[in-house]
């Protein structure tokens, strides 16, 4: 059993996407429970990706073709997930905020938290302040998660932060600002939580805030 994790996780830590399938299947026909595929093969080897892209041993092309594997190999035991309980590290909801169809890098943070055990909601691109709110009252996240990659988009980020606070939101939820325009000094003017510079900073933030916080009840 446990020569089948090992081969997942070595899967995903190179990168094998035209294995991952397989791999997984055959852990299941070996009887592998679904959380040690889970945990201790996806999950497991995107923290190594991880270790290995912030120590500059990979790069973004290596990591995403990773995160694609894992992401390959989770969408093939969701369906099992159903009905089961799960453990999940915490709910996050990630978009890019209005104006901007930007979403590669979205896309990689979103496999990245989804690698190291969050439950993502995706909202998308283009996505206008009063469906972010409506959307944090109903799912109750415990981090929200904004991304821009003009510039002429930014300011919509500060608009949901003070949606928030208008709705008497803000203390429930962590915010998370990203993207290529976006630094440190800007998510502090904003009043954000958090910048992540990259898909694993993202990934480090969110395990912090999460066990710095519990999940809110309206």
């Amino acid at each position: 059993m446990s020569n089948h994790l090992d081969e997942i996780k070595n899967a995903v830590i190179q990168g094998r996407h035209k294995e991952i399938e397989d791999l997984v299947k055959a852990a299941i026909e070996g009887k592998a429970s679904i959380n040690e595929i889970v945990n201790d093969a996806l999950i497991a080897a995107m923290d190594v990706v991880g270790q290995k892209f912030a120590d500059k041993g990979i790069f973004v092309p290596e990591m995403l073709v990773s995160a694609i594997t894992m992401k390959k190999g989770l969408d093939l035991i969701k369906p099992l997930l159903k009905g089961k309980e799960t453990e999940s590290r915490g709910t996050i909801i990630m978009c890019t905020v209005k104006g901007d169809i930007h979403d590669i890098g979205k896309n990689l943070v979103i496999m990245m938290l989804e690698g190291a055990g969050f439950h993502v909601i995706d909202l998308g691109v283009d996505i206008t302040v009063e469906k972010l709110i409506q959307t944090v009252e109903k799912m109750k996240p415990n981090i929200l998660g904004l991304s821009a990659l003009l510039t002429t988009t930014m300011p919509e980020m500060k608009k949901v932060i003070e949606e928030l606070n208008v709705r008497e939101l803000r203390d429930h939820v962590r915010v998370m600002v990203g993207g290529a325009p976006v630094n440190a000094a800007f998510a502090e003017k904003i009043g954000a939580d958090a910048y992540g510079k990259d898909a694993v900073e993202a990934v480090e933030i969110s395990r912090r805030f999460v066990g710095q916080t519990q999940r809110f009840l309206l």
